[in-house]
């Protein structure tokens, strides 16, 4: 391995910048706010969770009046009142809240599924950081229907809705605004065994109207690099209990699977009804520890993932996390090298994991074996391949993170041994220093281990021969009021496999640098202006120098009707091959929400020059991409996504572009209508269309589903599944069918 005299140049320069930065900077314990801590009392009676607060527990609650606007204002005082009643019992932490609105009527307060509570919605809520460690919370919000919203929100990893947890709440629309009562068990909190309990609180309010207005109970500083490090003191919890908590939920589905026989048109047939079953179970033996196993779990999945244009595309697309097993401190899984990306574990028979803390050393340590089946990255400088994974796998994940302040230190190890011979096996450090509430310093670095298997049949570097590199990172973040700058360094071996992650770019050495500048008016349509340049420099670690070269200069806004506007010119010299090309594009994005009626409107668009990946030439195209929910009713949701790509290029090689080399397409509408908040009907029709020279292929996925659920381990799922594809006499014909049908439920103890 070579390193070009740039890149040397490069980064001694970044790293000196970073050296000369670091001893100016002094380390700081905490950024909490510095307001009084909030004193809680043990319920003075029952309370029922309805959305009343007439019950005699909230009588002598502890009581919340101070709030300020965080957004668009810089913590002052809100246009609207909150107050807030805070309590506990043996078993429950308690919130009350009343949501003072002068127009009711203008209340966005739509029915939807389980996590379904948009940005442009009215919603509020608690973000509880049981760890008092200010860095990590539990997010229990919910809208005016009840409609529940759980998340984890890290200042590390950013907000993550995927997990969910047990808790109750319910909400009433009154003359005069809205009340909500949450209601959530300690056996769904990690805490430590102190006795009191210190934990930290955000109490927040949603109130989107010409602007998105964001109240808390604490002051948000703009240039504060951390959020949940502001969250205000609760102390007065004492007598908690101790753990000892079970959670056991079987599952029984019964599926019926009928594929076309020779193709697209051919007869639909198939065995009879496959039934299967297993469970998942979850034990607490102490407030700060959770064990989670699982047997023959059910990782089907009840909404197929948005479809992503993969043609002419560098790299493998990247889907997010959705199954239950996975999710229990998934925080402690985000590294900034993702080195784990549990949608690799494909099929697993078996699962254990245990989540904790021993002597203020938070971990996380995953078991499973993993059947096999879906694909494996091939990672490469310039672009990635997949390979199927027709092997079983035995897989071990584990990472453990120690908290100094406001900064930590973790060791991320991940090993998968391939069934008949062949590993994956990835360990080393990283670390998050805040030196400054404005300064946030990271750094990674990985050491890789791997013996592929012997499939030549399915790749060409899985011969049995061994690979060993390593993987560096190292970032500096800078956020004031006006200015922000970053400047990040990767440094990844071309013999580097991470096969329980996502890193399809490898030898490579990647010099990011941003600078901008921020201007906030008090007045008009527009709340804020960021114009912009970005640097990147990426070249391969091998002699070939080059891959990409990146000048842009942007900006961005943010105004009324919770608006974006992004508009980035790039300039790249990018490598292709053997070929260096240069190329002049446009990146746009515009997203708004002018009301609950429309929506999370989002417009991507990129247009100019680009690169055909295959032929090893210069082309021109686009990409335009439209995404929004329209509600009729606040019962119905009608989501529609539509993207379209095309490059054009020179028929003789150069001269005029007037050659269209390909059109694809994808159009999705989700038509949902939810009963209450328990019982939803699901409508999905997916229509993808690729269209190139040699010829046009076309799909369409259509999907019915009738869920109904109790919590969101005590579920029934009835659905219905249609795939179609082109036949020979260019049709749209079934090349697939499916029922399936899902019982789950959740004894607890």
């Amino acid at each position: 391995m070579h390193e070009s005299p740039r890149v040397r140049t490069l980064f001694a320069v970044s790293l000196g910048l970073l050296g000369l930065a670091l001893p100016s900077l002094s380390v700081r314990a905490s950024a909490a706010d510095d307001s009084e801590p909030i004193h809680i009392t043990r319920a003075a009676g029952p309370i029922e969770v309805d959305g009343s607060l007439d019950d005699p527990g909230w009588k002598g609650a502890a009581r919340v009046e101070t709030f300020y606007e965080t957004n668009p204002g810089d913590s002052v005082p809100p246009k609207v009142k909150t107050v807030a009643w805070l309590t506990y019992d043996d078993h429950f932490f308690y919130a009350a809240f009343e949501f003072s609105d002068p127009n009711p009527k203008e209340i966005r307060a739509p029915y939807g599924d389980h996590d379904e509570t948009p940005s442009y919605t009215d919603y509020g809520g608690i973000i509880l950081d049981t760890q008092n460690d200010g860095k990590t919370a539990a997010m229990f919000l919910a809208n005016p229907r009840g409609i529940q919203y759980d998340a984890i929100s890290s200042d590390v990893s950013g907000e993550d809705n995927s997990p969910d947890f047990y808790w109750d709440s319910a909400a009433r629309i009154s003359a005069d605004g809205w009340r909500l009562e949450i209601r959530v068990p300690f056996s769904s909190l990690r805490y430590n065994k102190a006795d009191p309990q210190t934990w930290n609180i955000l109490l927040y309010r949603n109130y989107p109207r010409d602007f998105r207005y964001q109240m808390f109970n604490a002051k948000l500083p703009r240039e504060s690099s951390c959020f949940i490090c502001h969250a205000q003191k609760i102390v007065g919890l004492a007598g908690l209990p101790s753990g000892d908590h079970f959670v056991l939920a079987p599952y029984a589905t019964g599926k019926l699977d009928q594929t076309a026989e020779g193709g697209p048109g051919g007869r639909l047939s198939g065995g009879g009804v496959n039934w299967d079953g297993g469970f998942d179970a979850k034990w607490t033996p102490n407030a700060v520890t959770a064990v989670d196993a699982t047997l023959n779990p059910d990782f089907s999945q009840v909404e197929s993932d948005v479809a992503q244009i993969s043609t002419n595309q560098r790299f493998a697309l990247f889907f997010p996390e959705k199954r239950p097993f996975f999710l229990e401190g998934l925080d402690l899984f985000a590294t900034p090298l993702q080195a784990v990306y549990t949608r690799t574990i494909t099929s697993p028979r078996w699962g254990v994991r245990a989540t904790g803390q021993i002597a203020g050393t938070r971990y996380t340590v995953l078991a499973t074996e993993d059947r096999g089946g879906g694909s494996v990255i091939l990672p490469g400088a310039e672009t990635s391949g997949l390979a199927d994974q027709d092997f079983a796998s035995r897989i071990l994940i584990g990472r453990g993170r120690r908290d100094f302040g406001s900064s930590f230190a973790s060791f991320l190890l991940t090993d998968k041994e391939v069934e008949g011979g062949g590993h994956n096996r990835v360990f080393g450090p990283d670390f998050e220093w805040r030196p400054t509430d404005t300064d946030t310093v990271r750094g990674q670095f990985l050491y890789a281990d791997t013996q592929t298997p012997n499939r030549l049949a399915l790749a060409a570097e899985w011969d049995g021969r061994r690979l060993a590199s390593h993987a560096a990172f190292a970032m500096w973040n800078h956020n004031s009021k006006t200015w922000d700058w970053l400047l990040q360094l990767q440094d990844i071996g071309d013999a580097f496999r991470a096969d329980l992650g996502f890193l399809p770019q490898v030898g490579i050495r990647d010099v990011t640098a941003i600078v901008g500048w921020t201007a906030r008016p008090e007045s008009g349509v527009v709340r804020r202006i960021r114009p912009y340049f970005r640097l990147r420099d990426l070249e391969a670690s091998d002699d070939s120098g080059l891959v990409l070269r990146r000048l842009a200069p942007g900006i961005d806004f943010e105004g009324a009707w919770s608006s974006f506007l992004e508009i980035e010119a790039r300039s790249d010299r990018v490598r292709a091959g053997d070929r260096l090309f240069d190329i002049n594009y446009v990146v746009g994005t515009l997203s708004l929400s002018p009301s609950q009626a429309v929506g999370g409107v989002e417009l991507d668009v990129t247009l100019g020059d680009d690169v055909d990946i295959a032929g090893l030439r210069l082309g021109t195209g686009g990409s335009v991409a439209l995404q929004g929910t329209v509600r009729p009713t606040d019962h119905l949701a009608l989501a529609l996504n539509g993207s379209r790509r095309w490059l054009d290029v020179s028929p003789t090689g150069s001269g005029p572009k007037t050659q269209r080399l390909f059109t694809a397409d994808v159009a999705r509408l989700k038509a949902t209508y939810t009963f209450s908040s328990r019982a939803f009907l699901r409508l999905i029709g997916q229509q993808t269309e690729v269209t190139q020279q040699d010829g046009r292929t076309e799909s369409f996925s259509g999907s019915a589903l009738f869920a109904y659920k109790i919590n969101w381990q005590t579920v029934l799922f009835l659905g219905l599944g249609d795939e179609r594809a082109l036949s020979p006499d260019d049709r749209l014909e079934p090349t697939g069918r499916e029922v399936f049908l899902k019982v789950s439920y959740a004894f607890q103890r």
